[in-house]
């Protein structure tokens, strides 16, 4: 098996020195409802935990929540209720809807607030060390007496300093040292440490929550492309300088960013799809294989069309999956198909051509009327290797698209007649019945598109 490993900028044959890999995942910060972006992030490292595990190795996955900061004192203090309050809340919706994606649960969920002894150890350790200094109750960490700061990122300190965009604090030694520990502000949730009562910084959390439930060197740490610098760069950085080992991780794994037709979806462009949002639309299947078709490093461009036309290829796994056949001896290469499956995921988790060998299987499913006795061999791979990938595979009945789609489509064209009428009501009326059967309806530019929604 072969990774991209972001620390060296290479694919790298990937091995561990047991049976065991150490996972650990950037979590998110739960200030407000998670997004699309959230569930590729957590399909894409999902899918090589299943995978991993599908090999033969067993995987240790840790995913953190990052439940206390400026954004999450800032959205609770609009609110009117506490931070934690408004973690349990947004942590809630995160895990319903992983839940809903066939998401297997880590082994924990660490939360920032519940690390804060090992910080303040792990701090204590870096001012003792002179790899970190207090000015006025804050504590910043000296990059400069790191000298491997800059090797995840490719940047030199002085490239770096040049062209530092940040804003000048006159605490700082210099601009590019970053805060281990903020001091307290009124009104913002703190804790009691040596230097003051105050509360942590972003970056020595991950550290200490992942030193503390896998080790001091772990085997793969992922997250988004946005993580590279300064998050991960200062994490290797802090957690080097405390184990005194390198490397803090072997492989870093970092996907790439979901983009809204031109733009980066971001909140603060307001063009965000929530999680919620996105499984009232489409089927959970429909989405993973959305964000499995494009490689993990490759940008993901949304749009409606794009996640449909995923839905419709799950409906064509679904039906072969539901075909039946006689006894007649017809021969698939199982075999074959299965070692094509392993190759693709082999080179770097290439999940779309492992998806065109599931394509393949069903086109041999489906090719003539009657497989055989080997059809249940062919079927039983489809749904072994599609599970690998996390798809589930079950419709809400047991009737095939094909068996309904004469019915929906009189129904359809029912409602375009009504709503060209101006008969809204009935329209509307024709429109929640099929809801109500497991069928959604899309007016796009193109016509009127239907598809099943499964639970």
């Amino acid at each position: 098996m072969k990774l991209y490993n972001t620390l060296s900028r290479t694919i790298e044959n990937f091995t561990t020195d047991d049976n065991v890999v150490k996972m650990y995942v950037c979590g998110i910060t739960p200030y407000s409802p998670s997004h699309i972006g959230h569930a590729m992030s957590a399909v894409v490292f999902d899918t090589l935990h299943r995978y991993l595990q599908y090999v033969g190795y067993k995987v240790r996955l840790i995913q953190n929540f990052t439940d206390i900061d400026d954004k999450m004192i800032e959205a609770a203090f609009a609110k009117g209720i506490t931070t934690d309050e408004l973690a349990d809340q947004n942590i809630n919706d995160y895990f319903a809807g992983l839940s809903a994606l066939n998401v297997l649960k880590a082994e924990s969920y660490p939360k920032a607030t519940e690390e804060i002894p090992r910080i303040i150890a792990m701090i204590d350790f870096l001012l003792e060390s002179d790899h970190a200094y207090v000015e006025q109750g804050d504590v910043y960490y000296r990059v400069g007496k790191f000298a491997g700061y800059g090797k995840l990122s490719r940047r030199t300190l002085d490239s770096m300093q040049a062209g530092a965009r940040v804003e000048v604090d006159p605490k700082k030694q210099n601009e590019m040292d970053f805060a281990l520990w903020k001091s307290e502000k009124p009104g913002e949730p703190s804790w009691d440490s040596p230097w003051g009562s105050g509360r942590p910084g972003w970056h020595i959390e991950c550290s200490a929550m992942s030193i503390s439930n896998l080790g001091d060197t772990i085997d793969i740490h992922g997250g988004g492309p946005e993580l590279i610098f300064p998050h991960h760069e200062n994490e290797i950085a802090q957690s080097e300088a405390y184990t005194g080992k390198s490397p803090f991780v072997r492989f870093w794994v970092h996907h790439g960013l979901v983009q809204m037709g031109n733009d980066k979806m971001s909140k603060s462009l307001g063009n965000v799809l929530s999680i919620h949002d996105a499984l009232n639309k489409y089927t959970a299947d429909g989405l993973r294989l959305f964000f499995l078709a494009t490689h993990y490093r490759s940008k993901l461009v949304y749009s409606e069309q794009n996640v449909l036309a995923q839905d419709r290829a799950v409906d064509r796994m679904r039906n072969a999956l539901r075909a039946t056949h006689s006894k007649l001896n017809y021969s698939v290469d199982v075999s074959q198909y299965k070692q094509n499956f392993i190759e693709a995921m082999d080179d770097d988790i290439n999940t779309p051509k492992a998806l065109a060998v599931l394509f393949d299987l069903v086109r041999d499913i489906n090719r003539v009327s009657d497989l055989g006795q080997t059809a249940a061999d062919a079927q039983g791979l489809l749904k072994e290797l599609a599970s690998v990938l996390g798809l589930r595979l079950e419709g809400s009945d047991n009737s095939t698209t094909e068996e309904i789609s004469p019915f929906v489509d009189l129904l359809v064209d029912l409602r375009n007649r009504l709503r060209i009428n101006k008969q809204f009501d009935m329209a509307d009326d024709i429109r929640d019945k099929l809801v109500d059967f497991g069928i959604l309806i899309e007016d796009t530019q193109g016509g009127t598109e239907w598809r099943r929604k499964t639970d």
